[in-house]
C-alpha cells in the first residue's frame, strides 16, 4: 500500500467505475448482462477479489478459471477487457498504483484467455465462439 498508494476505498471505486464501463459497452456489456442479473453480489466479489490480487489481504475464496471457462470470448474480449481496465485504473489510481494493477490484470487476462482456449479445444461445440 506504501509503495502503490492503494487501499480498499480506491480499489472499491476502481472496481465500480470498470464494471460502469463493462456493462455500457456494446461488445463486453451483453456477455456479462447474460449471466450476471444481481449485480451486487458479483460487485462485492469483485471487490474482495481486486482486494486480495493488489492487497494481498485473502478475502476472495473463490475459482475464477472454471467460472470463466464457458463464455463465449476470443482474445479480442480479452484485449478489450484490458483496454477499459487500464483505462480505469489510470483514472482512479495513482501512476505506482495504477501500475500494480494493470501488470495482475495482463496476467490474469493471459490465465483466462488460455483456460478458454483449452476448454474450447477440448469440446468446441459445447462453446459458442464469437470470432
Amino acid at each position: 500500500m506504501r509503495d502503490t498508494g492503494l487501499d480498499e476505498a480506491q480499489l472499491r471505486e476502481l472496481v465500480h467505475r470498470f464494471y460502469k464501463k463493462v456493462r455500457d459497452d456494446g461488445t463486453l456489456g451483453p456477455i456479462f448482462a447474460d449471466r450476471i442479473s444481481d449485480w451486487d453480489p458479483h460487485m462485492a466479489r469483485m471487490v474482495d477479489f481486486w482486494s486480495s490480487v493488489a492487497l494481498m489481504t485473502g478475502r476472495y475464496h473463490g475459482a475464477p478459471v472454471p467460472a470463466h471457462t464457458g463464455l463465449p470470448v476470443t482474445r479480442a474480449h480479452f484485449d478489450h477487457w484490458l483496454m477499459l481496465f487500464r483505462e480505469t485504473a489510470r483514472e482512479v489510481c495513482t501512476p505506482q498504483g495504477a501500475d500494480h494493477v494493470i501488470s495482475r490484470a495482463e496476467r490474469i487476462a493471459r490465465s483466462l484467455h488460455m483456460a478458454v482456449q483449452n476448454a474450447q479445444a477440448i469440446c468446441p461445440h459445447a462453446i459458442p465462439s464469437l470470432q
